[in-house]
Protein backbone atom coordinates (compact mmCIF):
# COMPACT_ATOMS: atom_id res chain seq x y z
CA UNK A 1 0.00 0.00 0.00
CA UNK A 2 2.72 2.34 0.82
CA UNK A 3 4.27 1.84 -3.01
CA UNK A 4 1.02 2.61 -4.14
CA UNK A 5 0.74 5.87 -2.19
CA UNK A 6 4.46 6.34 -3.03
CA UNK A 7 3.49 6.01 -6.85
CA UNK A 8 0.25 7.95 -6.93
CA UNK A 9 1.95 11.39 -4.88
CA UNK A 10 4.90 11.12 -7.68
CA UNK A 11 2.53 11.15 -10.23
CA UNK A 12 0.48 13.55 -9.04
CA UNK A 13 3.47 15.64 -8.44
CA UNK A 14 4.21 15.34 -12.10
CA UNK A 15 1.22 16.12 -13.15
CA UNK A 16 1.39 19.54 -11.37
CA UNK A 17 4.30 20.72 -13.29
CA UNK A 18 3.54 19.26 -16.31
CA UNK A 19 0.87 22.27 -16.51
CA UNK A 20 2.87 24.29 -14.98
CA UNK A 21 5.57 24.03 -17.60
CA UNK A 22 2.61 23.65 -20.55
CA UNK A 23 0.06 26.96 -19.02
CA UNK A 24 2.82 28.96 -17.29
CA UNK A 25 3.67 31.21 -20.71
CA UNK A 26 0.14 31.40 -21.08
CA UNK A 27 -0.19 32.90 -18.00
CA UNK A 28 1.91 35.15 -18.33
CA UNK A 29 0.65 37.18 -21.44
CA UNK A 30 -2.25 38.71 -19.42
CA UNK A 31 0.15 39.86 -16.82
CA UNK A 32 2.47 41.93 -19.12
CA UNK A 33 -0.58 43.10 -21.50
CA UNK A 34 -2.00 44.96 -18.26
CA UNK A 35 2.10 46.47 -17.78
CA UNK A 36 2.37 49.61 -17.94
CA UNK A 37 5.92 49.50 -19.55
CA UNK A 38 7.11 48.69 -22.75
CA UNK A 39 9.99 46.68 -21.11
CA UNK A 40 8.53 42.61 -20.77
CA UNK A 41 10.14 42.19 -17.37
CA UNK A 42 9.55 41.86 -13.79
CA UNK A 43 8.76 43.68 -11.56
CA UNK A 44 5.52 45.25 -13.53
CA UNK A 45 5.74 48.42 -13.30
CA UNK A 46 2.04 49.33 -13.39
CA UNK A 47 -1.70 48.74 -14.53
CA UNK A 48 -2.79 50.09 -17.51
CA UNK A 49 -5.43 48.99 -20.83
CA UNK A 50 -3.83 51.13 -22.91
CA UNK A 51 -2.10 47.99 -24.91
CA UNK A 52 -6.08 47.03 -25.72
CA UNK A 53 -6.96 50.78 -27.24
CA UNK A 54 -4.09 50.42 -29.30
CA UNK A 55 -5.02 47.90 -31.36
CA UNK A 56 -8.31 49.67 -32.89
CA UNK A 57 -5.84 52.29 -34.16
CA UNK A 58 -3.63 49.62 -36.08
CA UNK A 59 -5.63 48.97 -39.57
CA UNK A 60 -2.71 46.46 -40.75
CA UNK A 61 -3.81 44.18 -37.85
CA UNK A 62 -7.46 44.84 -38.90
CA UNK A 63 -6.72 43.88 -42.23
CA UNK A 64 -5.17 40.89 -41.04
CA UNK A 65 -8.22 39.38 -38.75
CA UNK A 66 -10.18 40.17 -41.47
CA UNK A 67 -8.34 37.88 -43.64
CA UNK A 68 -7.42 35.18 -40.85
CA UNK A 69 -11.50 35.26 -40.62
CA UNK A 70 -12.08 34.95 -43.82
CA UNK A 71 -9.97 31.77 -44.48
CA UNK A 72 -10.89 30.11 -41.32
CA UNK A 73 -14.33 30.35 -42.21
CA UNK A 74 -14.22 29.38 -45.33
CA UNK A 75 -11.57 25.96 -44.01
CA UNK A 76 -13.93 25.01 -41.17
CA UNK A 77 -16.47 24.71 -43.76
CA UNK A 78 -14.91 22.93 -46.21
CA UNK A 79 -13.46 20.73 -44.09
CA UNK A 80 -15.88 19.84 -41.69
CA UNK A 81 -18.02 18.71 -45.71
CA UNK A 82 -15.20 16.45 -46.20
CA UNK A 83 -14.96 15.16 -42.61
CA UNK A 84 -18.98 14.38 -42.99
CA UNK A 85 -18.64 12.35 -45.98
CA UNK A 86 -15.28 10.51 -45.06
CA UNK A 87 -16.58 9.75 -41.68
CA UNK A 88 -20.13 9.07 -43.06
CA UNK A 89 -18.31 6.05 -45.52
CA UNK A 90 -15.63 5.13 -42.85
CA UNK A 91 -19.13 4.06 -40.48
CA UNK A 92 -21.66 3.01 -43.03
CA UNK A 93 -20.33 1.04 -45.91
CA UNK A 94 -17.29 -1.37 -46.65
CA UNK A 95 -14.96 -1.08 -49.54
CA UNK A 96 -11.70 -2.21 -50.61
CA UNK A 97 -8.88 -0.82 -49.20
CA UNK A 98 -10.63 1.19 -46.41
CA UNK A 99 -8.44 1.16 -43.62
CA UNK A 100 -5.79 1.82 -46.03
CA UNK A 101 -7.66 4.97 -47.21
CA UNK A 102 -8.29 6.84 -44.24
CA UNK A 103 -4.93 6.28 -43.15
CA UNK A 104 -3.61 7.95 -46.00
CA UNK A 105 -6.35 10.64 -44.99
CA UNK A 106 -5.58 10.70 -41.50
CA UNK A 107 -1.61 11.12 -42.08
CA UNK A 108 -1.28 15.05 -42.27
CA UNK A 109 -2.13 14.79 -37.99
CA UNK A 110 1.77 12.93 -37.56
CA UNK A 111 2.92 15.23 -40.27
CA UNK A 112 5.72 17.79 -38.88
CA UNK A 113 4.17 20.93 -40.28
CA UNK A 114 6.73 22.40 -41.65
CA UNK A 115 6.90 19.04 -44.39
CA UNK A 116 3.62 20.01 -45.36
CA UNK A 117 4.22 23.54 -45.79
CA UNK A 118 7.18 23.38 -47.99
CA UNK A 119 5.99 20.31 -49.84
CA UNK A 120 2.36 22.89 -51.07
CA UNK A 121 4.31 25.65 -51.77
CA UNK A 122 6.84 23.15 -54.22
CA UNK A 123 3.43 21.95 -55.73
CA UNK A 124 1.76 24.87 -55.79
CA UNK A 125 4.56 27.40 -57.93
CA UNK A 126 5.07 24.19 -60.04
CA UNK A 127 1.56 24.68 -61.19
CA UNK A 128 1.59 28.03 -61.42
CA UNK A 129 -0.72 28.86 -58.37
CA UNK A 130 -0.48 32.52 -57.06
CA UNK A 131 0.01 32.30 -53.39
CA UNK A 132 -2.84 34.11 -51.87
CA UNK A 133 -5.48 33.56 -49.53
CA UNK A 134 -6.62 30.40 -51.84
CA UNK A 135 -3.41 28.88 -51.13
CA UNK A 136 -3.38 29.34 -47.42
CA UNK A 137 -7.27 27.90 -47.23
CA UNK A 138 -5.78 24.57 -49.53
CA UNK A 139 -3.25 23.85 -46.87
CA UNK A 140 -5.74 24.58 -44.09
CA UNK A 141 -7.98 22.10 -45.29
CA UNK A 142 -5.53 19.69 -45.61
CA UNK A 143 -4.56 19.83 -42.11
CA UNK A 144 -8.09 20.84 -40.61
CA UNK A 145 -9.77 17.56 -42.70
CA UNK A 146 -8.60 15.12 -40.40
CA UNK A 147 -9.53 16.88 -37.28
CA UNK A 148 -12.71 16.84 -38.24
CA UNK A 149 -13.16 13.49 -39.69
CA UNK A 150 -11.97 12.17 -36.25
CA UNK A 151 -14.69 14.09 -34.49
CA UNK A 152 -17.12 13.76 -36.59
CA UNK A 153 -16.17 9.32 -36.67
CA UNK A 154 -17.54 9.15 -32.97
CA UNK A 155 -20.89 10.70 -34.20
CA UNK A 156 -21.26 8.61 -37.25
CA UNK A 157 -20.37 5.45 -35.15
CA UNK A 158 -22.74 5.90 -32.32
CA UNK A 159 -25.92 5.89 -34.68
CA UNK A 160 -28.28 3.19 -34.99
CA UNK A 161 -28.37 2.02 -38.16
CA UNK A 162 -31.75 0.94 -38.22
CA UNK A 163 -33.02 4.50 -37.72
CA UNK A 164 -32.07 5.09 -41.04
CA UNK A 165 -33.42 1.71 -42.52
CA UNK A 166 -36.55 2.36 -40.77
CA UNK A 167 -36.80 5.68 -42.86
CA UNK A 168 -35.80 4.19 -46.19
CA UNK A 169 -38.89 1.39 -45.22
CA UNK A 170 -41.51 4.24 -45.12
CA UNK A 171 -40.97 5.63 -48.31
CA UNK A 172 -37.72 7.89 -47.92
CA UNK A 173 -35.48 8.49 -50.32
CA UNK A 174 -31.49 7.42 -48.90
CA UNK A 175 -30.98 10.81 -49.58
CA UNK A 176 -34.34 12.10 -47.59
CA UNK A 177 -33.30 9.85 -44.74
CA UNK A 178 -29.84 11.30 -44.33
CA UNK A 179 -31.33 14.90 -44.23
CA UNK A 180 -33.88 14.41 -41.82
CA UNK A 181 -32.88 11.25 -39.51
CA UNK A 182 -29.02 11.09 -39.26
CA UNK A 183 -28.25 14.72 -40.00
CA UNK A 184 -30.37 15.93 -36.59
CA UNK A 185 -28.56 13.23 -35.11
CA UNK A 186 -25.17 14.12 -35.80
CA UNK A 187 -25.17 18.22 -35.97
CA UNK A 188 -23.45 18.85 -32.52
CA UNK A 189 -20.69 16.67 -33.37
CA UNK A 190 -20.92 18.79 -37.27
CA UNK A 191 -20.76 22.02 -34.76
CA UNK A 192 -18.04 20.71 -32.54
CA UNK A 193 -15.96 20.19 -35.97
CA UNK A 194 -16.65 23.59 -37.10
CA UNK A 195 -15.24 25.36 -34.06
CA UNK A 196 -12.32 23.14 -34.06
CA UNK A 197 -11.60 23.32 -37.34
CA UNK A 198 -11.89 27.18 -36.98
CA UNK A 199 -9.68 27.32 -33.88
CA UNK A 200 -7.03 25.24 -35.75
CA UNK A 201 -7.06 27.78 -38.83
CA UNK A 202 -7.41 30.91 -37.06
CA UNK A 203 -3.92 29.91 -34.95
CA UNK A 204 -2.16 27.98 -37.79
CA UNK A 205 1.15 29.89 -38.64
CA UNK A 206 3.89 27.42 -40.40
CA UNK A 207 1.52 26.74 -43.31
CA UNK A 208 -0.04 30.53 -43.55
CA UNK A 209 3.66 31.66 -43.35
CA UNK A 210 4.68 30.06 -46.41
CA UNK A 211 1.59 30.07 -48.43
CA UNK A 212 -0.43 33.80 -47.73
CA UNK A 213 1.86 35.97 -50.19
CA UNK A 214 1.01 39.41 -50.01
CA UNK A 215 -2.01 38.95 -47.73
CA UNK A 216 -0.38 37.52 -43.93
CA UNK A 217 -3.18 36.05 -41.36
CA UNK A 218 -3.28 37.48 -37.82
CA UNK A 219 -0.31 34.69 -36.62
CA UNK A 220 1.96 35.81 -39.89
CA UNK A 221 1.41 39.62 -38.72
CA UNK A 222 1.77 38.85 -34.80
CA UNK A 223 5.24 37.42 -36.09
CA UNK A 224 5.90 39.69 -38.06
CA UNK A 225 5.49 42.50 -35.56
CA UNK A 226 8.07 40.81 -32.76
CA UNK A 227 10.81 42.34 -35.09
CA UNK A 228 9.93 45.69 -33.01
CA UNK A 229 10.48 45.62 -29.46
CA UNK A 230 7.99 48.31 -28.77
CA UNK A 231 5.25 46.22 -30.26
CA UNK A 232 5.54 43.59 -27.94
CA UNK A 233 3.15 44.98 -25.31
CA UNK A 234 0.05 44.78 -27.98
CA UNK A 235 1.19 41.90 -29.38
CA UNK A 236 0.92 40.23 -25.81
CA UNK A 237 -2.67 41.84 -25.81
CA UNK A 238 -3.62 40.36 -28.50
CA UNK A 239 -2.22 37.48 -27.83
CA UNK A 240 -4.46 37.49 -24.67
CA UNK A 241 -7.09 38.09 -26.20
CA UNK A 242 -6.79 34.94 -28.61
CA UNK A 243 -5.85 32.64 -26.08
CA UNK A 244 -9.33 33.51 -24.45
CA UNK A 245 -11.14 33.55 -27.84
CA UNK A 246 -9.69 29.83 -28.29
CA UNK A 247 -10.66 28.92 -24.91
CA UNK A 248 -13.93 29.89 -25.26
CA UNK A 249 -14.28 27.99 -28.87
CA UNK A 250 -12.96 24.96 -27.59
CA UNK A 251 -15.05 24.85 -24.52
CA UNK A 252 -18.34 25.40 -26.80
CA UNK A 253 -16.52 22.53 -28.88
CA UNK A 254 -16.57 20.08 -26.18
CA UNK A 255 -19.87 21.28 -24.51
CA UNK A 256 -21.87 20.03 -28.35
CA UNK A 257 -19.83 17.37 -28.70
CA UNK A 258 -20.82 15.48 -25.06
CA UNK A 259 -24.19 16.81 -26.03
CA UNK A 260 -24.43 14.80 -29.08
CA UNK A 261 -23.17 11.63 -27.15
CA UNK A 262 -25.80 12.50 -24.62
CA UNK A 263 -28.67 12.99 -27.11
CA UNK A 264 -27.17 9.50 -28.77
CA UNK A 265 -27.15 7.64 -24.92
CA UNK A 266 -23.91 6.47 -25.82
CA UNK A 267 -20.89 6.70 -23.32
CA UNK A 268 -18.70 9.47 -23.08
CA UNK A 269 -14.92 7.89 -23.65
CA UNK A 270 -13.03 10.82 -25.06
CA UNK A 271 -13.51 14.21 -26.03
CA UNK A 272 -11.27 17.57 -25.71
CA UNK A 273 -11.94 18.39 -22.43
Amino acid sequence: MAGVRGQGHGLRVYAVLYLVFLYAPIVLLPIFAFNDSTIIAFPLSGFTTQWFVELADVPALHSAVLTSLKIAVITALISTLLGICAARAATRYRFPAKAGIMGVIMVPLVLPEIIVAVSLLVVFLQIGLELSSLTVILGHVLICTPFCIAILNGSFQSLDVSLEEAAVDLGESGWGAFRLVILPLVMPGIVASLLIAFTISMDEFIIAFFLSGSDPTLPVYLWGQLRFPQRLPVVMALGTILVVASILIIILAEWFRRRGVAKRGGSDSGGFL
